[in-house]
């Protein structure tokens, strides 16, 4: 951290003491948990979850509309097709799933020391999707740009507790709907070398992703190993569009991974309570990750719960509520027993800027997340306004709260030194152990130190500007994006990359969807 950051706090040692521990936070890819996820449902419950799951398949089946394909598949594997209407008997969902669906996976990344390990006892941590405005302090809300996604890839590919680029990190509204995604992709791979998500929205833009992926990885290796990893969405309720159906299919055909994730608000996309979101959530993805698995039978897939509860007097949806963190806590318990890693979670809130109410909602949804044993967490970082929304400041805040994870994750150190026992034999009564060896020789890493936090005194804080939260992140992530450097890449596959964008663009005139 620099001086104008921190002022007189600590002066240099305390700008060489962050960036060692910046330096530490970046040899991590990914985090690796310790802790025991926490349960709320026994045996008995989670039983109950999946045989209502089991019977909502039989009884009243998904919809899978628009795509003939993942129709024929379905009755071929011994589904009860009727039109659109697809019903699956008494286990076959499942038995499908668990005979091919791998429990853990690598997505590799451009850089071989960034690959994540997804699945198992790990947690990832992407950043915000989807949003179409964008937030900073000076500027407030606007529609997002080109130039707003590719600073944001930069902040996700500068800060050592994001752990994957994301995807649509937010629209960008000034490249015309049917080509923006060329410009996306090519950001994750030019700006960043995490690992990076594809396009969803047509069938021709995730065939465009797995192209422009084998220009950086070549053919055989994506044909073999998972490099991708990409957001299907449910139309909840019950119902499977085309469009993501056909994308589902180009990725997994490809061998590349997808998260299959109902996106429900109970009340309006599924029942108001908890038990009946889980047994819907469940009942909808089992149908979607079954279909990975008929088209490429070991393609890495993810079972995602987007779940949230709704203002019932107003019909907006709400966020950092205890319901929705009960059906977290339900679905990731599910997938470990369904036997795929579980996608939730993240630092979501209603609010429409860095106040108290985002920091309340987002720490409500982030520690159910984590305690929740999420392995990938979509929307880790700059979630505002429902998703609506991505903050340059929320960025940054929910940046330093998700490295605070990483540490808490780590559990209770039993070593040796943990246990600090000859501390304690050599420090005597009633004296403090500011100046003892232990203490000296573990104070740069003993606690976790905030990048946003302040902790001076009150007069310090009023001879630096009196800044708040929000202040102090604006000049963190104009600090990182003035200290970016991009990434080395070889100019022949950058050449490849644009040279394909062209050709695609070329192709097709501009759309608006």
């Amino acid at each position: 951290m620099t001086e104008e950051l921190h002022g007189r706090r600590g002066g240099g040692r305390a700008a060489r003491q962050a960036a060692r521990a910046h330096a530490h936070a970046a040899r991590a890819p990914f985090l690796t948990r310790t802790l025991a996820p926490f349960e709320v449902l026994d045996e008995e419950g989670l039983a109950l979850i999946e045989h209502n799951a089991d019977l909502i398949l039989q009884e009243v089946g998904l919809e899978f509309r628009n795509d003939p394909e993942s129709l024929r598949l379905l009755k071929d594997a011994g589904a009860d097709v009727d039109g659109e209407r697809v019903r699956f008997p008494a286990g076959m969902a499942r038995s499908i799933v668990q005979a091919s669906a791998p429990r853990s996976y690598v997505q590799h990344a451009r850089n071989p020391e960034r690959s994540v390990a997804i699945g198992g006892m790990s947690t990832v941590f992407a950043p915000n999707y989807g949003s179409p405005f964008v937030r900073d302090l000076e500027g407030g809300r606007r529609y997002a740009t080109l130039e707003d996604f590719q600073n944001f890839v930069k902040l996700a590919y500068a800060s050592p507790h994001i752990h994957h680029s994301g995807g649509t990190v937010c629209e960008p509204t000034d490249v015309p709907v049917n080509k923006r995604h060329l410009d996306m992709v090519y950001a994750h791979i030019r700006y960043s070398d995490k690992p990076f998500m594809g396009s969803v929205t047509a069938t021709e833009r995730a065939q465009d992703t797995v192209d422009m992926a084998k220009l950086v990885f070549g053919d055989d290796f994506v044909e073999h190993n998972a490099v991708t990893t990409s957001l299907i969405n449910a139309a909840s309720p019950l119902v499977w569009d085309g469009s993501m159906l056909g994308a589902l299919r180009t990725y997994a055909a490809h061998n590349q991974a997808t998260i299959v994730t109902p996106f429900i608000l109970a009340g309006a996309m599924a029942p108001v309570t908890a038990a009946g979101v889980c047994a819907q959530t469940l009942a909808e993805a089992l149908g979607g990750l079954a279909l990975t698995q008929l088209v490429r039978p070991g393609a890495p897939v993810i079972l995602g719960s987007f779940a949230s509860s709704m203002s019932m007097q107003s019909g907006a949806p709400t966020f950092g509520t205890p319901e929705p963190a009960l059906v977290l806590y339900v679905m990731a318990a599910l997938a470990r027993r369904l036997g795929v890693p579980f996608r939730s979670g993240g630092s979501l809130t209603a609010s429409k800027v860095e106040d108290a109410q985002a920091a309340y909602e987002s720490a409500a949804t982030l520690q159910p997340t984590v305690l929740g044993g999420t392995n990938f967490v979509l929307h880790a970082a700059g979630w505002l306004e429902g998703g609506l929304t991505i903050g340059y400041e929320k960025f940054v805040l929910d940046a330093d709260q998700c490295g605070m994870m990483g540490v808490f994750v780590n559990g209770v150190d039993l070593s040796e030194n943990g246990q600090a026992l000859d501390a304690i034999r050599h420090n005597a009564p009633g004296q403090h152990f500011l100046g003892s060896a232990h203490t000296l020789a573990n104070f740069e890493t003993a606690f976790y130190r905030s990048e946003i936090a302040d902790n001076n005194s009150f007069e310090q804080w009023l001879e630096e500007g009196e800044l708040d939260a929000r202040a102090r992140a604006n000049r963190v992530w104009k600090r990182m994006l003035a200290e970016y450097e991009a990434p080395a890449i070889d100019p022949a596959v950058d050449e490849a990359l644009l040279d394909f964008i062209a050709r695609r663009k070329a192709s097709m005139p501009d759309a608006s969807e």
